[in-house]
């Protein structure tokens, strides 16, 4: 199926973006191969990136690589809208000289378009390409030697990622690059998750400790490679559409502010005392280590889990849930898949909502855990 879009009209000459949107200045002054940028949703990171690729096209027949994660992103209307902004506030004119106005997409391409006497008028090149990481497989054939930009949107999810997405990921860039050094890769995301296996994998171990405004540059041995994070600086005065997200729902932040999202999660009910815990066991993911403690109060029975700030006493012979692979008996990896009763106990308190948190950072935690896990968590 074929679509057109966007033809200019009166309605979307007048559009102007009065509000001050992201730039990528600072993070293109880092000069680094990989570009992390996260933060508030809507303000302009996605639209940045592909303005710079329409520019590299016009400027010097540089083509432009999007990825996205699903396929399905790239179905109907997805792709198809995907330059709508851009065309809707003159960029493309502007940047083309008025030669082009709009753009046509077809079959995970985008050209660039004008229209004469209602009659499309389409560049014989396309100025970008769409890559799907779940169907990676089938460009692997295929070269792709003006492609200088790659913008990955959305790396960062509050669902599920792909087994082993991350080399899925280098596997689309290792298609693209080949045997060349003059590409630049931008991994946008809003600030959904920040417990995400790509900072993980690319060792960006400072995450956590970002604030909003900062730049962090990661560089690996005597390699070459660098890594450039940002997390970007929310509007002071907040944007226009703010007012449709004033409820009191600490949830809206991410959306308003840049905020990272969390869930509100069930804190411990009751006051208990040492010797009502009848068994401990720890979860090491993501770089932090939980102690999970089965509690009998009176007749109710729960799990409570709290960070744990000192080494495990006993690490020979504690239970360790952790996605790493380890050689000693006491360590399991999913704690979804119980092979005895002592942890079909500790499943099923997860299962029947009966785990209870210090605080809402724990539980996210332990949300993204069980998520690795394979357990659908709402």
């Amino acid at each position: 199926m074929k679509f057109d879009f966007f033809r200019l009209t009166g309605k979307w000459k007048g559009l102007i973006m009065r509000q001050k949107f992201y730039s990528l200045k600072n993070i293109l002054a880092k000069n680094a191969q990989y570009n992390v940028i996260f933060g508030e949703r809507s303000n302009g990171k996605t639209y940045s990136v592909l303005k710079y690729g329409l520019q590299r096209f016009a400027e010097h027949g540089e083509q432009l690589a999007i990825v996205r994660r699903w396929q399905d992103d790239f179905t109907g209307k997805r792709g198809a809208t995907m330059f709508d902004a851009l065309a809707a506030n003159g960029e493309i004119s502007r940047v083309t000289g008025g030669e082009w106005t709009g753009v046509y997409y077809y079959g995970s391409r985008w050209f660039l378009c004008r229209y004469e006497d209602d009659k499309r008028v389409t560049n014989e090149k396309p100025f970008a390409y769409g890559f799907s990481i779940s169907s990676m497989e089938h460009d692997k054939s295929t070269s792709y030697p003006d492609i200088t930009t790659i913008c990955f949107d959305e790396f960062l999810t509050r669902t599920t990622y792909l087994p082993d997405e991350f080399v899925l990921f280098m596997n689309v860039v290792s298609t693209i690059v080949r045997h060349r050094t003059n590409v630049t890769i931008f991994m946008l995301g809003n600030t959904v998750n920040r417990y995400c296996p790509y900072f993980k994998e690319m060792g960006l171990t400072h995450v956590k400790e970002m604030k909003p405004g900062d730049i962090d540059l990661y560089r690996y041995g005597e390699s070459e490679l660098t890594v450039a994070v940002e997390y970007t600086t929310p509007n002071k005065h907040g944007k226009e559409s703010d007012l449709y997200f004033a409820f009191d729902n600490p949830k809206l932040s991410m959306i308003t502010g840049g905020a990272w999202e969390i869930d509100i999660y069930p804190h411990c009910p009751v006051k208990y005392t040492p010797g009502e815990i009848l068994f401990t066991y720890f979860i090491e993911f993501a770089g932090d280590l939980l102690q999970c403690e089965i509690i009998q109060h009176g007749d109710t029975c729960f799990t409570f889990v709290h960070r744990k700030t000192t080494e495990i006493k006993n690490p020979e012979t504690a239970v360790v849930y952790s996605p790493d692979f380890s050689p000693r008996p006491n360590y399991k990896r999913k704690i979804t898949k119980p092979t005895n009763n002592l942890e079909k106990k500790i499943a099923e308190h997860f299962v029947k909502d009966k785990v209870f948190y210090s605080d809402n950072e724990v539980g996210e935690i332990v949300r993204n855990y069980l998520i690795w896990c394979g357990k659908a968590v709402s």
